[in-house]
């Protein structure tokens, strides 16, 4: 364990060559309320502050559904990943979790020089060559769970029990954080400025 600077991370990935076409790929993967989409908005703050032209895309919005947490991917490579590969802007149709449809209307991703993608399974072997540095979020199951039914609901519960054991299945087969370049804390105990700051975890 250890207390790091999210500036200090930014410096590291722009010291690493960008490996999805033109694109520096940066993965901020780990279970459901873990504290991803946190650590991925200050992240990209950071960068953004050395005049990095960041891209933040959240995998929630490509999938259809609670059962998608794995087979979205194609959707993620047709839209996003491949034309970014190949130095063209990308777009993507976000899903409306309360209409349970995708949107009509189009999201446009230009080119970057980094893409901050978040989300559960965004750093699996499918694409670990292609990433310039893979994050993993760790936290106790009870208390991602008790953050998801205070964002959700208690009446959506039992999609949370699902997914977590999806969740579980997946990662056992994928081992993705013993492939990542950074195991971070996602429920620290020591004190740290939480917008600048964040605690490694320890490898197990």
């Amino acid at each position: 364990m250890g207390l790091h600077t999210y500036a200090a991370l930014a410096g590291t990935i722009m010291r690493r060559p960008p490996r999805l076409g033109p694109v520096r790929l940066v993965a901020v993967d780990g279970r459901a309320g873990s504290g991803k989409t946190t650590f991925a908005r200050r992240l990209s703050i950071a960068l953004r502050a050395r005049g990095v032209q960041v891209a933040e895309v959240h995998t929630d919005d490509l999938l259809e559904g609670w059962a998608d947490i794995v087979s979205f991917w194609p959707r993620l490579e047709e839209w996003i990943l491949d034309p970014l590969r190949h130095g063209r802007d990308a777009a993507y149709r976000g899903y409306d979790w309360h209409t349970s449809r995708f949107r009509t209307e189009w999201t446009m991703v230009e080119v970057p020089d980094t893409l901050v993608l978040e989300g559960v399974t965004t750093a699996r072997a499918a694409v670990r060559a292609e990433l310039s540095l893979g994050v993993f979020m760790v936290a106790d199951r009870e208390l991602r769970l008790a953050r998801g039914i205070a964002r959700d609901g208690e009446a959506l519960r039992p999609q949370w029990l699902r997914w977590m054991a999806d969740e579980d299945a997946h990662f056992a087969l994928d081992r993705t954080s013993d492939h990542v370049d950074v195991l971070v804390d996602g429920a620290p105990t020591v004190v740290h400025d939480p917008e600048t700051e964040f605690l490694s975890a320890a490898r197990r």
